[in-house]
């Protein structure tokens, strides 16, 4: 098959190359999935678990990507709840081979039955965004109707997932992210969004809940904001300031078969929408990772045709 592999750490996005490799092994309670669509994180070069397996083995070469959109093709042994055939999306474990591939090995219980209703392009970009905004909102942000919640990167993909999900449960949002992003922000529902580059984060007040998907400098000030009582939760990295009479939560998603479902019942009905960026051919995956491809959304790359 064919797969879009890592194999020099030093070499970052300069290492990813197309690579033909042995059709994968199911596992215990595997099964294997013909990929129809899959997503990406940038940053996932920088993961340990991409270079080595959960003993700290070398792993490479290492697939990339951990988002998928495909059918069932086989069953591992002891595998229950899902069939051959059956459309699923989901996640695939983050120190194992990933889903830009023809085929994938994922562990059953990572993955949602998949309604025909919903395309496998808009589904692969739901499981990550979707399911890391849900978790950072509720989970550990505790966000509920009547608060306000300041959410960084609310034109990308686990930003627009997260404003859409914080307006559905009647909280207002305040955006932030870059001047390109502005137009798709308002339209998703935030009440002021604040370009990064030109205005200054402190304007926006005290907030509840603070998501933050981008680090750095952006975090640290965003500690200021939060409101006595109120939570800093973020996915970059462990926050070195602390809010006054506040908490502050660093997460890594976790994979959530019940989750994935609700979160595609919304996406059915038409309650929720990924936003998805450029779509791109398995050939192209490693421009796609290219630090200058800024496409608001999610950038997905099409392995399969329907």
């Amino acid at each position: 098959m064919q797969a879009i592999t890592v194999r020099d750490r030093d070499a970052g996005i300069a290492g990813l190359s197309q690579t033909d490799l042995p059709y994968p092994l199911a596992a215990q309670n595997d099964v294997i999935v013909r990929v129809h669509a899959a997503g990406f994180t940038p940053g996932e070069l920088d993961w340990s678990t991409t270079w080595t397996d959960r003993a700290g083995r070398d792993r490479t070469p290492s697939v990339a990507g951990h988002e998928l959109s495909g059918v069932v093709v086989e069953l591992g042994y002891g595998t229950t709840g899902l069939s051959v055939g059956q459309r699923v999306f989901g996640l695939t474990d983050w120190a194992r081979n990933g889903s830009l591939a023809e085929y994938a090995a994922v562990e059953a219980r990572n993955l949602a039955p998949l309604p025909a209703e919903v395309d496998h392009t808009v589904a692969a970009a739901l499981p990550i965004s979707g399911l890391t905004a849900w978790q950072g909102l509720f989970d550990h942000g505790r966000l509920v109707t009547g608060q306000t919640v300041l959410i960084h990167g609310a034109g990308g993909g686990v930003g627009s997932i997260a404003v859409q999900l914080a307006r559905e449960v009647g909280a207002r949002v305040i955006g932030t992210g870059r001047s390109s992003h502005r137009d798709q922000a308002l339209a998703l529902g935030v009440a002021t969004f604040f370009d990064l580059q030109t205005e200054k984060l402190e304007g926006v007040g005290e907030v509840d809940v603070v998501f933050d998907v981008i680090g750095g400098d952006i975090l640290a000030r965003s500690a200021a904001l939060v409101r006595p009582g109120g939570t800093l939760v973020t996915i970059a990295m462990p926050p070195q300031v602390q809010p006054t009479d506040g908490r502050a939560v660093f997460f890594v998603v976790e994979p959530d078969r019940a989750r994935l479902a609700d979160l595609v019942t919304r996406l059915r009905d038409g309650r929720l929408k990924p936003v998805v960026g450029a779509v791109r051919p398995l050939a192209e995956a490693p421009a796609a990772f290219a630090a200058g491809e800024r496409t608001p959304g999610k950038t997905i790359i099409r392995v399969a045709e329907d």
